[in-house]
């Protein structure tokens, strides 16, 4: 390792140059259209989050602070390319630890992994990671950054033992209801991984049931929705329509865990992800209209109106006896 590597200014330097580089993937989510509300939902989390892009992201983030900061802060090209390509790795990494689906394999594959171990936001894993960096930087020291990498490895893996252990209490919950799931998947809830989403499918029935893994074990029962089918829910839809195009841009989006909306019958509703666990309450949603035009888009809602008592009712989620 070069001897300039070790000179404790270089700790801040990698750690602002790796920091802002890990932030530049999300940029394209302004990648919109106003006359298309679903290209958002198709570009977010592609192309710059994919693997065979971190080379490329981590090159474009180098030059740009090389030519900015770099020969102010006597910082080689090299060096800038490695702080720059590390940092934007990060991203679409962490990013396919959650659920809402990251195309790490594109162009080769437009699956959407997910690994289901950590909340989309998690303030107790981020917070002491940007508390410790920042007292990496202002201190120069190494130490606090290798207790923040330290700390990433540890919730992660927590997060991967509490989901396989909670998908298997989710099997019992379906073989108790008589049930055998076609498919089974369980997802951190807002904002940690202490309680976890159950969603499963059986018979054309989706089921939805909440565990909380700490202090000890507790299953929350939940609510039920029948399987979207679009022949049945929409008998007036054209197949060939941008709308009917549209349903399937979305299903391939939510993994096509779509369900008709039980109180507005014209919106096809995510089902993964609910303000509370056990409940069937969606962030975002896709409406239709029977008199629209050939080419007319469907309207894509975001249901984000947050309860007076959504907190209340996770906190005691969390820790009632």
């Amino acid at each position: 390792m070069p001897q300039s590597f070790s000179k404790k200014k270089f700790v801040s330097v990698a750690g602002l140059f790796g920091f802002f580089s890990g932030i530049v993937a999300d940029l394209d989510m302004f990648i919109r259209s106003t006359d298309d509300p679903l290209l958002y939902l198709e570009f977010h989390r592609q192309f710059t989050h994919s693997l065979i892009f971190i080379p490329i992201g981590g090159v474009i983030c180098s030059v740009f602070f090389f030519l900015i900061l770099g020969k102010r802060w006597e910082i080689s090209f090299k060096q800038s390319v490695l702080f720059c390509t590390l940092g934007y790795a990060t991203h679409p990494l962490l990013d396919a630890c959650t659920s809402y689906g990251t195309m790490l394999l594109w162009p080769f594959s437009y699956e959407r992994i997910s690994w289901d171990n950590i909340s989309i936001i998690d303030p107790l894993f981020t917070i002491p990671i940007l508390i410790l960096i920042l007292i990496a930087g202002f201190k120069k020291k190494q130490i606090f950054a290798r207790i923040a990498l330290t700390w990433v490895i540890l919730y992660l893996t927590l997060g991967i033992v509490f989901r396989n252990s909670v998908i298997e209490i989710g099997k019992e919950i379906a073989v108790s209801r008589g049930h055998t799931p076609l498919r089974l998947k369980a997802e951190p809830s807002f904002g940690n991984i202490f309680l976890w989403k159950i969603i499963y499918e059986n018979s054309g029935m989706y089921y939805v049931d909440a565990v909380r893994t700490v202090p000890s074990f507790k299953i929350l029962s939940g609510e039920s929705i029948q399987k979207l089918n679009i022949a049945s829910s929409f008998p007036w839809l054209d197949m060939d329509s941008q709308q009917a195009k549209d349903i399937e841009r979305f299903r391939w989006f939510s993994n096509d865990y779509l369900a008709q909306d039980k109180v507005h019958k014209n919106r096809i509703i995510d089902i993964r992800f609910s303000k509370i666990p056990n409940r069937i309450t969606p962030l975002w949603s896709i409406e239709l209209f029977e008199n629209a035009s050939f080419d007319k888009h469907v309207i894509y809602n975001r249901h984000r109106n947050l309860s007076d008592n959504r907190f209340s009712l996770l906190w005691e989620m969390l820790w009632s006896k």
